[in-house]
C-alpha cells in the first residue's frame, strides 16, 4: 500500500517538471522567432536604406556633370555614403572625392597615369594633401580668413589621425613599390604629393623627436628616395633645404640611443638606404655638412658600425649574399637589389672630391713647404746639348721651372689630444669602418680617397707632425693602450696604409719613379722606414703573437704596404742598400730563437725575412736542406751510407740520357746521392772519379742544353735576353713533361749548392715563387721584364688623352705563330669588343696577363710542379724574385783571389814562393778579364759564379783549392774538378804559363785533359 502511494507521488513530479520545460522551451522559441523576424526586418531595413542611398549617391553623380552642385549639399551626399561605404563602393567614393576637389577648386592636382591603380593613388594622395592644408581651400580666402586658425587645427587633426592609423607605414610602401625599381613608376605630381604628406605632420609639430624618427625610417629609409627627389621634383629638395632637414636629422642621430634605436628598427638593408639618403643629403648641403662635420661623421661611422656587426666573412648557413655588404647574417631584402646601384651610387659620394675635400679640409688646407730647386750645373763646354735627348731636355727644363716640396720627414710637435687632430682621426675611423664594412665596393672606396693627388702626402705630413718626436714612438706606444685615443690614431694609421698601398699598386712605374705622383722617392725611404720599424716591432716585442681584431686588421694594412714597397724595390731600387736591414737584429739570436721555436722568430722569418742580411738567409736555407737531408738519410753517418744512384750519360746524347734514367726516380732519389760515367764519342768511359764534380758537369751542361732557346722550350725577352717558357714548346711532343723535368733539375741544383748560369725574366720566378697569387700583384708591373717597348705601348694607351676607340684596338690579342696570323681573344668575344676610355685599363691589365700567364699557362705550371717536388715553396718565402736568381745564378762579384790563396794548399814541389806560383797570381789579378777569372775558377772546380751566400770563396769549395806540381813544362794545365785540383806543369817563362792558361780555360772540354 505504502509503496504505490509513493510511485504515483513521483509520476506526478516528473510530469510536472516535463510540463515546466515544456513551457520553458515554447518561451525560448517564441523569443527566439521575435528576435530572428526583429533581425531579418532590420537587414531588409537596412538593404533598402542602403539601396536607397545609393540610388540617391548615384542619381547626384549623375546630376554633377550638368550642374555644378554647392558644397553644403556634397557635404550632406558625402555622410549618407560614408554611412554606407563598403568595398562596393569604391567608384562612388571616387566620385565623390572628385567632387570634393571640384568644389574646392584645388589647383596643380598631379596628372594621373594611364593604370587605375596608379589613377586612384593620384586621387587620394590628393584628397590628403588637400585636406591637410588650407592654404588652397577656397573658403579661406577673403572673408573666411578668421577660419583658417580653427580649419588649420581641424587638418592637424586630420594629420594626428593619420599618424595614429600608421600613415608613415603606407607611404613607405607606396614610396618603395614605385621606386625601388631599376625605372622609377611614380610621377613628379605623384612623387611630390608623398613627400609633402610626409613632411606636413613634421612642421606641424615642430620636428618633434617622435616624427622625426617616423620620417628616418619610413621615409629617409627608402632606397635613393633623396636621388629621385633631386631628379624627378627638385621643389621638394628646395624644402628639404629651406626647413635645414639635414641638420635637424644629423643632430637628431647625434644621440647614441636614438642612433641605435632607429638602425634596430630598420635592421640592416634599410639602415645602408638611409645611410645613403643621408650621405647625398650631405653631397648636396655643403655647408650644412662644413658646419656639422663632427656629428655627421659620427652619425655615419655608428651606422656603419651596426651594420659591420652582421657583415660576415664567409658564406653560411645563417648568411645571404648581400650586393654591397657581402655575406650577411640578417635576412636581405630581395626585393631592394633592384635599387642597389643607385644606393652604391649615393655612398660613392662619401668618398668623391667634394665630401672628401669638405671633411680633410684641415689636412688638405696644410701647405707641403716649397723649396726652390738647386740649379743644374753648367754643362762643360764639350757637352753639346744636341746629343741629349729630347726626353732629357724636357726633363731638364721642367726641373729648372717647377718648385720641389721639401720630402716630408717624422718631426713631431702637434698634440694628439688637439680638436683637429681628434676630427681627423674620428674622419679616418669613418673611412676605415666604411671599408670593413662596404666590403664588396671595398675598392671604389679606396680609389676614391687615392683620386685626390695631395690627400695621402699631406696625411703622411699630418703623421708626421704627431706627438712629441713625430709619428713613430707614438704609434708604437699606441700599441700597448686600449684607449679610445689610441684606437682612433691606430685606425687613421691604417686608413693611409690601405689608401697609399691601392695607391702604389695602381700607378706604373713610369707615375712612381719618373712622375713622381703623391709621393716623392725619396719619401717613399722614408715611409718604407717608418713602416719596417712598426712591423718589426709588432713581431719582435710579441704583440702580434697575441693581436686580435683590430691589431691585427692593423698589422696586416701595414705589412701589406710594407711588403708592395719592398717588392716595388726589388724590382727598381728606390731605397739604399741597407734600408730594409735591422741593424739590432743580431742573426746568431734569430737563429737560436728559431732551433728553440721561439714564436716571435717565426713570425719575424714569415713575414719580413727581409730585415735579415740575405747572407745569413742564405745559410738558413742550405741549413733547412741539410736538415731535411738527414732526416731523409741523404748524409753519411758513422752507422749508414746513403744510397747512391748511378747513371752513364753518352756526352753527345747528354739531354737524352739524363731525361730518359732521371725522370723516372722517386723524388727521394733524386734528391740523394747520384754519381754520373761519361762516355765520349768513341764510346769509351771519360777518366775520373765523380766526386760530385762530374755531376755537377752533368747538371751544368743539361741544364745549359735546356735553356738553350734554340731547342724553343725557352725564349728569352726582347733587350735583356733573360729566359722564360716558350708559348710554342708544343711543337716538342712530350714539352710538359720535359719541362717538369729542367724543374726538377733546376731544384736540384738549388739543392745541391750548385749555382748555374739560367738568368730567368723576373715574371717567371715571381710565378715559381706563388706571388702572381697574391692579393696586390699586378700583371703590368711585371711587363717590363717580358717586354719593355711593348709595356711602353700599353701604358701610353693608358695616358692617351683621346678617344681610345680611334686607335681601332680590339680585347684581342694578334700573333705570328710559325708564319701563321693567330688571333687571340683576351675574353670571350674579345675581337668583335672595341677598346674605349672606358675599358682601356682592363684592357692593359687582360693584355699583360695574357702574355705572361695565359700564354705559358701549362708550361709554366708543369715546371713548377718539377721545381717544386724538390724545393719546399716555403723554404723561399723568405726570399724575393732578385734573391732567388742569385740563388739560382750566384752572385756577379768579383773573385777575391786574397781569400782563393788562403784556402790553397800546394805540394809536389810547389809552394807560395815558387816562381810558377807568383806568376800564376800575379796573371790571374793583372793580365785575366773579369770573365777569365771566372772562367778559370770553373775550369778548376765547376764553380762558375761566386756563391752569393756572404761565404768566402775557400769555403765554399769544400775544403781547399790545390795546385799540384806536374811534368813536362811543355804540356797544358789540366784539372780534377771533383778534389778542386789543378794540375800545373812546371812552366820555364811567365808568358808561356799565360798563353797555356787562356787555351785551356777556352777549350773548356772537361776531363779529357786529365
Amino acid at each position: 500500500m505504502f509503496s504505490a502511494t509513493q510511485s504515483s507521488k513521483s509520476e506526478f513530479l516528473d510530469k510536472a517538471r516535463q510540463a515546466r520545460e515544456e513551457r520553458k522551451g515554447y518561451k525560448e522559441r517564441e523569443r527566439a522567432a521575435t528576435l530572428i523576424q526583429a533581425l531579418v526586418r532590420r537587414f531588409l531595413c537596412r538593404c533598402r536604406l542602403q539601396k536607397q542611398i545609393r540610388k540617391e549617391v548615384d542619381d547626384f553623380f549623375q546630376d554633377v556633370g550638368t550642374t555644378k552642385r554647392n558644397a553644403l549639399s556634397i557635404f550632406k551626399i558625402a555622410r549618407k555614403l560614408l554611412f554606407i561605404f563598403c568595398q562596393d563602393d569604391k567608384m562612388r567614393f571616387e566620385k565623390l572625392c572628385r567632387s570634393i576637389l571640384g568644389s574646392m577648386e584645388v589647383e596643380n592636382e598631379p596628372k594621373p597615369d594611364i593604370l587605375q591603380d596608379n589613377k586612384l593613388v593620384t586621387l587620394y594622395l590628393t584628397m590628403l594633401v588637400t585636406f591637410t592644408d588650407t592654404s588652397n581651400w577656397k573658403i579661406v580666402r577673403g572673408k573666411g580668413e578668421a577660419l583658417r586658425p580653427a580649419l588649420t587645427r581641424i587638418c592637424e587633426n586630420i594629420m594626428g589621425h593619420l599618424n595614429q592609423k600608421g600613415f608613415y607605414s603606407i607611404l613607405q610602401i607606396l614610396l618603395t613599390n614605385g621606386l625601388a625599381r631599376s625605372r622609377p613608376s611614380l610621377t613628379k605630381g605623384t612623387l611630390t604629393a608623398i613627400f609633402t604628406l610626409a613632411l606636413r605632420p613634421v612642421i606641424a609639430a615642430h620636428f618633434s623627436e617622435n616624427l622625426l624618427r617616423s620620417l628616418l625610417i619610413h621615409i629617409m629609409s627608402v632606397p635613393a628616395v633623396v636621388s629621385h627627389i633631386n631628379t624627378i621634383t627638385p621643389e621638394c629638395m628646395t624644402t628639404i633645404q629651406t626647413h635645414d632637414l639635414l641638420r635637424k636629422f644629423i643632430l637628431f642621430l647625434s644621440r647614441e640611443e636614438q642612433c641605435v634605436d632607429i638602425c634596430v628598427c630598420l635592421e640592416g638593408s634599410h639602415t645602408l638606404c638611409l645611410l645613403g639618403n643621408l650621405i647625398h643629403l650631405g653631397f648636396l648641403n655643403e655647408k650644412v655638412l662644413e658646419e656639422e662635420a663632427n656629428h655627421f661623421v659620427k652619425d655615419l661611422t655608428d651606422m656603419l658600425a651596426y651594420c659591420q656587426r652582421y657583415v660576415s666573412q664567409k658564406k653560411s648557413n645563417l648568411t645571404h649574399w648581400h650586393p654591397v655588404l657581402g655575406w650577411f647574417s640578417q635576412t636581405v631584402d630581395y626585393g631592394l637589389n633592384e635599387s642597389m646601384p643607385l644606393v652604391t651610387k649615393q655612398l660613392q659620394y662619401l668618398w668623391g672630391v667634394p665630401v672628401i675635400r669638405t671633411l680633410f679640409s684641415d689636412v688638405l688646407s696644410k701647405k707641403l713647404e716649397i723649396q726652390e730647386p738647386t740649379p743644374p750645373p753648367q754643362p762643360q763646354a764639350t757637352t753639346s746639348q744636341n746629343n741629349l735627348p729630347v726626353k732629357s731636355l724636357f726633363k731638364r727644363a721642367f726641373q729648372k721651372s717647377a718648385s720641389v716640396r721639401n720630402i716630408l720627414k717624422p718631426v713631431g710637435g702637434r698634440r694628439v689630444d688637439s680638436v683637429e687632430v681628434q676630427k681627423v682621426c674620428s674622419i679616418c675611423v669613418l673611412y676605415q669602418t666604411a671599408l670593413t664594412t662596404l666590403t664588396q665596393i671595398r675598392l671604389q672606396i679606396l680609389t676614391g680617397l687615392t683620386y685626390l693627388d695631395d690627400l695621402l702626402p699631406k696625411l703622411w705630413a699630418f703623421i708626421c707632425e704627431l706627438g712629441p718626436q713625430g709619428g713613430l714612438k707614438l704609434f708604437t706606444e699606441c700599441l700597448n693602450n686600449d684607449t679610445e685615443e689610441s684606437k682612433q690614431l691606430l685606425a687613421m694609421l691604417m686608413l693611409f696604409c690601405d689608401c697609399s698601398r691601392h695607391l702604389i699598386t695602381i700607378l706604373d712605374d713610369i707615375e712612381v719613379y719618373e712622375e713622381q705622383i703623391s709621393f716623392k722617392t725619396e719619401e717613399l725611404v722614408t715611409i718604407s722606414s717608418f713602416l719596417n720599424t712598426f712591423v718589426y716591432k709588432m713581431v719582435w716585442d710579441g704583440i702580434l703573437e697575441n693581436a686580435k681584431g683590430e691589431k691585427l686588421d692593423l698589422f696586416h694594412s701595414v705589412h701589406g704596404w710594407l711588403m708592395v714597397l719592398y717588392e716595388r724595390d726589388c724590382r727598381r731600387r728606390f731605397s739604399p742598400d741597407d734600408n730594409w736591414l735591422r741593424k739590432d737584429l743580431k742573426p746568431s739570436l734569430l737563429f737560436q730563437e728559431l732551433e728553440k721555436g721561439k714564436r716571435r722568430a717565426q713570425l719575424l722569418l714569415q713575414y719580413i725575412p727581409h730585415v735579415i742580411p740575405h747572407k745569413n738567409r742564405v745559410l738558413l736555407f742550405r741549413n733547412i736542406v741539410t736538415k731535411e737531408k738527414e732526416t731523409l738519410g741523404l748524409v753519411e753517418t758513422s752507422s749508414a751510407s746513403p744510397h747512391v744512384t748511378h747513371i752513364t750519360i753518352r756526352r753527345s746524347r747528354m739531354l737524352e740520357d739524363g731525361y730518359d734514367q732521371l725522370r723516372r726516380l722517386p723524388v727521394n732519389s733524386i734528391k740523394g746521392v747520384i754519381r754520373v760515367k761519361f762516355v765520349n764519342d768513341l764510346g769509351v768511359d771519360e777518366a775520373g772519379i765523380d766526386q760530385d764534380g762530374v755531376f755537377k758537369e752533368f747538371l751544368e751542361e743539361i741544364i745549359k742544353k735546356v735553356f738553350n732557346p734554340a731547342l724553343n722550350l725557352f725564349k728569352t725577352t726582347s733587350g735583356n735576353e733573360r729566359l722564360y717558357p716558350s708559348p710554342t714548346s708544343y711543337i716538342h711532343e712530350n714539352h710538359l713533361q720535359l719541362f717538369e723535368f729542367v724543374g726538377k733539375m733546376l731544384g736540384k741544383a738549388m739543392y745541391e749548392g750548385i749555382v748555374v748560369d739560367v738568368p730567368f725574366a723576373s715574371f717567371f720566378l715571381s710565378q715559381v715563387m706563388g706571388h702572381h697569387h697574391s692579393t696586390f700583384y699586378s700583371s703590368i708591373d711585371e711587363l717590363p721584364s717580358l717586354d719593355s717597348e711593348f709595356y711602353k705601348n700599353l701604358t701610353s694607351i693608358k695616358r692617351y688623352d683621346g678617344d681610345v676607340s680611334d686607335l681601332g684596338l680590339t680585347l684581342s690579342y694578334d700573333e705570328d705563330v710559325m708564319g701563321q696570323l693567330v688571333c687571340h681573344e683576351l675574353i670571350p668575344g674579345g675581337k668583335t669588343m672595341l677598346v674605349t676610355n672606358e675599358n682601356k685599363i682592363s684592357y692593359i691589365h687582360l693584355m699583360a696577363h695574357f702574355r705572361m700567364h695565359t700564354q705559358i699557362k701549362e708550361q709554366t705550371a708543369a715546371f713548377i710542379r718539377g721545381f717544386r717536388s724538390i724545393i719546399n715553396p716555403e723554404w723561399l718565402h723568405m726570399f724575393s724574385t732578385p734573391e732567388v736568381q742569385r740563388l739560382v745564378s750566384g752572385d756577379n762579384a768579383e773573385i777575391d783571389l786574397d781569400d782563393l790563396k788562403k784556402h790553397t794548399v800546394y805540394y809536389g814541389g810547389f809552394h807560395s814562393s815558387h816562381r810558377v806560383i807568383i806568376w800564376l797570381w800575379d796573371i790571374l789579378s793583372s793580365d785575366f778579364t773579369a770573365e777569365e777569372r771566372a772562367m778559370f775558377l770553373k775550369v778548376s772546380t765547376t764553380l762558375y759564379l761566386c756563391h752569393d751566400t756572404g761565404d768566402t770563396l775557400g769555403s765554399v769549395l769544400r775544403g781547399f783549392f790545390t795546385i799540384r806540381k806536374k811534368e813536362p813544362g811543355g804540356r797544358l794545365p789540366t784539372s780534377s774538378t771533383c778534389f778542386n785540383l789543378l794540375k800545373l806543369p812546371n812552366y820555364s817563362k811567365k808568358s808561356i804559363l799565360r798563353d797555356k792558361l787562356r787555351y785551356a780555360i777556352s777549350m773548356n772540354t772537361g776531363f779529357e785533359l786529365s
